[in-house]
């Protein structure tokens, strides 16, 4: 049987899911997720405390919660239940506080509220990622953070978009193309923005899978050609030293955080 998990938080969630799942992700159990986001009042806690009680008695488990409350009365609430709980924000600011001398200053959705730079700055990074996706405008490439660049299907967009709307980085990504593989070079707005680039590469027996998925049964997924275009690409990246990435077995996450640490671009999160 599943094992019942709820990630309660006055806020949006994402901190507690984040954290829970990297915790639950350690063990080899099946676990089935509830997550309830904006418990900002005692109607609210009430309702999910309901359904953590109920939880116990249907599986006769008591379900894991995880949970970021800054009121202590709402707190009390989820307590009380028949869940085993594990408040995660008190777990690290009563230490916190010890160490830095300084008491906290608990405040609903601080964590992702939108009065901060930060959040002005992912907006900001997601249009220019819409704005600047697959080369289709480039007249904009010198305000861009990062240029992401590979064979159509490698994880471009995505890794992108992530970029953006995590860490509020500006990246523009630029597709190459069946047309360009006779004589693969970089076109004249890349090498202007040279310090910029980025490669991802990928397998071609993954890229075909992908492809075939979009467009089956074309030369554009063929095996063949996703051989060629993967092995042009992959040697102009070293013969032009531009750094890379294989993304065949990274999620987008990895990709990510590879291209962060490679390129110390700053994040815009906090």
């Amino acid at each position: 049987m599943e094992r019942h998990v709820y990630f309660v938080s006055d806020g949006t969630a994402i901190t507690t899911e984040v954290f829970g799942h990297a915790l639950l992700s350690q063990f080899p159990v099946k676990f089935k997720q509830f997550t309830e986001p904006f418990v900002d009042n005692e109607r609210q806690a009430g309702r999910v405390l309901d359904k953590i009680n109920r939880s116990f008695i249907t599986t006769g488990q008591r379900p894991l919660v995880f949970h970021t409350i800054v009121d202590a009365k709402l707190r009390s609430f989820i307590d009380e239940g028949d869940g085993i709980n594990y408040d995660i924000l008190s777990t690290f600011v009563t230490p916190l506080e010890a160490q830095l001398g300084v008491k906290a200053e608990p405040k609903i959705g601080r964590s992702h509220g939108m009065l901060d730079n930060a959040y002005h700055y992912r907006i900001e990074a997601v249009n220019y990622a819409l704005d600047n996706d697959d080369g289709a405008v480039t007249k904009h490439y010198h305000e861009a953070d990062i240029i992401l660049t590979g064979v159509s299907r490698c994880g471009k967009t995505p890794t992108s978009l992530y970029l953006a709307l995590q860490y509020g980085i500006k990246a523009a990504n630029y597709p190459f193309t069946e047309e360009d593989m006779d004589h693969l070079t970089l076109p004249a707005v890349l090498k202007e923005n040279k310090h910029k680039i980025y490669g991802l590469v990928i397998d071609a027996e993954r890229l075909a899978e992908i492809r075939n998925e979009r467009a089956p049964g074309t030369r554009y997924a063929s095996l063949r050609q996703c051989r060629l275009e993967t092995k042009e690409v992959e040697l102009l990246f070293q013969r032009e030293r531009i750094p890379y990435l294989n993304t065949t077995r990274h999620s987008v996450e990895e990709i990510s955080a590879h291209i962060l640490q490679d390129t110390g671009l700053e994040r815009h999160k906090y």
